[in-house]
């Protein structure tokens, strides 16, 4: 086998790419600073308890893990940042009112999400804790969707869920927990048939409406109709008509910045976890979401503090690949002249201006393939000038 020969769906990434997925990189976390999310840098490596706090059994399988030679303690490489914010937020940080973190890294994921993924993402995200209203549900979606358009993604299609119609539907009709996580499975997988059984199993207890809402949920994706369907034939229970209520403030103030939008009142992404909203964005040409988030009250407490919390994260290596690239930018050659403080002023000045400088080494000047400069600084009457090569 060659030795060069890179593992399945890890690949490198070359000059065009890099520099545009950096450029993203920058643009993104400048627009997330100036609304004053701070930025958080956590280890790519940390104890395998921290980084499962709180985030679900399917983390547990996403992670590499290996034993710290010092301890002897299983590690593991992050495959997801919202825990380590969560954790920074709660246990080093432990601020009384909003707290707004942000970052930017790579994680590693032990098989890729989808086919035309990666195993080594480059996340980046924003998480604000401390706020349990509506108002911090749109900021960060608003966040998303705005950093999203920075990225260079149009037409945005965004999905709308929240996990409180089926927490509602199953502490309403009294459903015990194991039958809850079957329930969940049979939704999660958009298994009717399945869905159908556990149904007919259920306790005679159980209320009638209950069962037929259970049997509904799968069919409550689409538009707004969705949402007056969804009042019409759901249990008139608290929680999910505050579900209702926050996704359709929510989808007015939104619908501006999106080119559609949909419920999923089955979409139990991350329902371990997430407390309330959750929202995908899609792009054309994508078919997994390039954008996730949601709200995760809870996911503090095993830090020792639960804290209202919501946020969104992207794979930047993922957006990249839906906007062509521009051509790496060209540069200037110049001369290689030891002591020639003229010319050394004049690189300095190109280079504080932004312009790329690249000096000729000894021994190269004869060197006719130069694909990176299209231009080079040459001395005319005495004065150092630009012209094309």
């Amino acid at each position: 086998m060659r030795n060069w020969l890179l593992p399945e769906y890890i690949e490198d990434i070359l000059p065009a790419e890099a520099l545009a997925i950096e450029a993203k990189r920058r643009r993104i976390m400048d627009w997330l600073l100036v609304h004053g999310y701070q930025l958080v840098g956590p280890p790519l490596l940390e104890y395998v308890e921290s980084l499962l706090s709180g985030s679900g059994g399917d983390t547990n399988l996403r992670m590499f893990k290996v034993v710290d030679q010092l301890s002897g303690r299983m590690m593991g490489l992050r495959a997801d940042m919202t825990p380590q914010a969560a954790r920074i937020d709660a246990h080093l940080l432990n601020r009384n009112g909003v707290t707004r973190l942000c970052y930017a890294g790579s994680v590693l994921h032990t098989v890729p999400s989808g086919l035309t993924r990666t195993r080594e993402p480059l996340q980046i995200g924003a998480e604000l804790y401390g706020h349990a209203g509506l108002e911090s549900d749109l900021e960060i979606q608003r966040l998303m969707l705005q950093s999203l358009a920075i990225a260079g993604i149009e037409k945005i299609h965004l999905d709308l869920g929240h996990v409180a119609v089926f927490r509602g539907l199953v502490k309403g009709a009294g459903i015990p927990g194991g039958l809850e996580t079957e329930l969940f499975g049979a939704l999660q997988a958009k298994d009717v048939s399945a869905l159908g059984d556990l149904c007919v199993g259920l306790d005679k207890r159980v209320d009638k409406n209950a069962r037929q809402a259970l049997m509904l949920l799968p069919e409550l994706y689409g538009d707004r109709k969705v949402l007056a369907r969804a009042r019409k034939f759901l249990p008139d229970y608290p929680e999910i008509q505050t579900a209702l209520d926050e996704l359709e403030a929510v989808a007015a103030e939104l619908e501006p910045l999106v080119d559609t939008m949909a419920f999923d009142l089955a979409d139990l992404r991350g329902y371990q976890y997430h407390s309330g909203m959750v929202f995908a964005a899609y792009a054309k040409g994508c078919p997994n979401a390039v954008a996730l988030g949601g709200r995760y009250d809870e996911i503090g407490k095993a830090f020792g503090r639960a804290r209202p919390a919501t946020g969104f994260s992207m794979d930047l290596r993922e957006l990249s690949g839906l906007v062509k690239p521009d051509p790496y930018p060209k540069g200037i050659l110049a001369p290689y002249k030891r002591n020639d403080k003229a010319l050394e002023k004049e690189i300095e000045q190109l280079r504080n201006e932004g312009q790329i400088v690249v000096m000729e080494l000894p021994g190269h000047e004869s060197d006719q393939d130069a694909p990176d400069c299209d231009r080079q600084l040459v001395m005319r009457q005495g004065i150092w000038r630009i012209e094309k090569i």
